[in-house]
């Protein structure tokens, strides 16, 4: 989206052969395979653990910090190596976005016009919100120390960052 952002305002004349179905099926190609590679490792990392504190998850879902909650082995390392890989992953795609809209805003602040200014910033802005509020979330989920960690604020933690950004993009779109 981010990228969709930039050639529409940065480069319009140029939209359609930028953003032909061919730079479409990499880019979906590119977010499929990440996506892959993440689930893949950590299934792995699930599968690989022995549980011995039953298998019943304090949450609507099996959510990685969950799972590894009901491990009898010590943990912290292996959480340690898929934060990093996540991490890994998670940077690389916000570098993109950040200088996306890096070129976007400076871009659109050079638009004499105010109503050029307000139309590329209402086409910015609610896919800036969306992306905002799941990467805020998600930090929060696994960066925020055990103390402060509670099945309840864990299970609000995990509905904030996986059903309302998807339920909201229908109606920012």
């Amino acid at each position: 989206m981010a990228y969709d952002r930039y050639v529409a305002i940065c480069r319009p004349l140029h939209y359609g052969t930028i953003m032909g179905s061919r730079a479409c099926v990499k880019m979906a190609a590119a977010a499929w395979a990440s996506g892959f590679l993440n689930a893949l490792i950590h299934t792995a990392h699930t599968f690989s653990i022995p549980l011995c504190q039953g298998n019943v998850v304090d949450q609507f879902f099996c959510e990685i910090p969950q799972i590894l909650k009901l491990s009898c082995s010590d943990s912290y390392l292996r959480e340690v190596g898929l934060i990093v890989v996540g991490a890994c992953l998670d940077f690389g795609c916000f570098v993109f976005i950040v200088l996306s809209y890096v070129q976007i805003f400076s871009a659109v602040l050079r638009i004499p016009s105010e109503q050029g200014r307000h139309k590329a910033f209402s086409m910015c802005l609610p896919h800036l919100a969306v992306v905002s509020l799941f990467i805020s979330t998600v930090l929060f989920a696994y960066l925020k120390p055990p103390s402060i960690s509670s099945p309840a604020m864990d299970l609000v933690v995990a509905v904030l960052y996986s059903v309302v950004p998807p339920t909201v993009n229908p109606l920012i779109y």
